[in-house]
């Protein structure tokens, strides 16, 4: 298949279940609120070394928040909900609560819930206070500055991780910029992240290694450098880099059109091949074929 001038590879990426909420953080400005997202999200790029996937999602008006001041919704993924609820505890305490004028409360109904700012509360030594409005519970918690509100449950549902696109090109500045366009492309997605730095990722892994300790390694068949030592390669002879972006939703459809984004943005931007990762079908039920993304 060719799509401006890009192969894109009759392949499919094999997405898996993790468990994901969506947490909304305000703030006198929008810029204290865009560094406690930050901070809430870093070192979370992949479960294997961080115990959950996370990013910022997007930036909220005021209009969009509980109460009225800016914000940001980021989402947070784990194995299983019982680790969303522990990340969540984790940093919103460390990142969310420290953070000068924030606010933390839920960002998805959902039937499953986690309790966070009921954890939290404690923090407040005895001098915290709740209200009940709607019939959820908030949690103000005295800081020096004043009060931390912060929502008790949070709502967490099963969602899909591990969709991807990879992206090859002949030089490394082309792939790069096609790398940046198609993150650029999928960010408008709701409902989904790319938790590598900037969206992409070019330290793609493979399961297991020849390391006992490792649970995984460097994708050595992607590796451009590898080329002439591995037993298989899958860069072709005219590509110099390859970049991979990794996608986390809360549901599977928010996952496929990110793709379908970032892989045309890429082939516009000169991406010699678009491919995608998987395992023979064997690491999870979501199979996303490209040819069916392929306008």
């Amino acid at each position: 298949m060719k799509l401006h001038g890009a192969e894109i590879v009759d392949t499919f990426a094999e997405a898996f279940g993790m468990w994901g909420s969506r947490v909304v953080i305000t703030a006198a400005t929008p810029a204290w609120a865009l560094e406690a997202g930050r901070s809430m999200t870093g070192f979370a790029t992949s479960v294997i070394g961080c115990k959950c996937e996370a990013s910022i999602e997007r930036e909220l008006d005021p209009d969009e928040t509980p109460d009225g001041r800016p914000g940001v919704s980021a989402l947070l993924f784990a194995m299983d909900a019982e680790g969303v609820g522990k990340r969540l505890v984790e940093r919103v305490g460390q990142t969310v609560l420290t953070c000068p004028t924030t606010a933390c409360f839920n960002g998805l109904e959902a039937e499953d819930t986690v309790d966070v700012g009921g954890q939290l509360r404690y923090f407040g030594d005895g001098y915290q206070a709740s209200k009940v409005l709607d019939e959820r519970r908030y949690w103000r918690v005295p800081v020096m500055e004043g009060e931390f509100l912060v929502q008790e449950r949070f709502g967490v549902v099963e969602g899909v991780a591990g969709g991807n696109i990879i992206i090859l090109a002949r030089a490394h500045e082309t792939a790069l910029d096609a790398a940046q366009a198609a993150a650029s492309a999928m960010r408008d997605v709701e409902g989904a992240i790319m938790p590598f730095p900037g969206g992409i990722a070019r330290s793609g892994s493979k399961v297991g290694s020849r390391y006992s300790a490792l649970p995984a390694s460097t994708n050595d068949a992607l590796c451009p450098t590898l080329r002439g030592q591995v037993e298989h390669t899958d860069v072709p002879p005219d590509v110099e880099s390859v970049f991979e972006i990794v996608i986390d939703g809360l549901a599977l459809e928010p996952v496929r059109e990110m793709m379908r984004r970032g892989l045309v943005a890429a082939a516009q931007a000169g991406a010699s091949r678009v491919t995608a990762g998987n395992y023979g079908g064997n690491l999870g039920p979501h199979h996303i074929h490209l040819r069916e993304l392929v306008p």
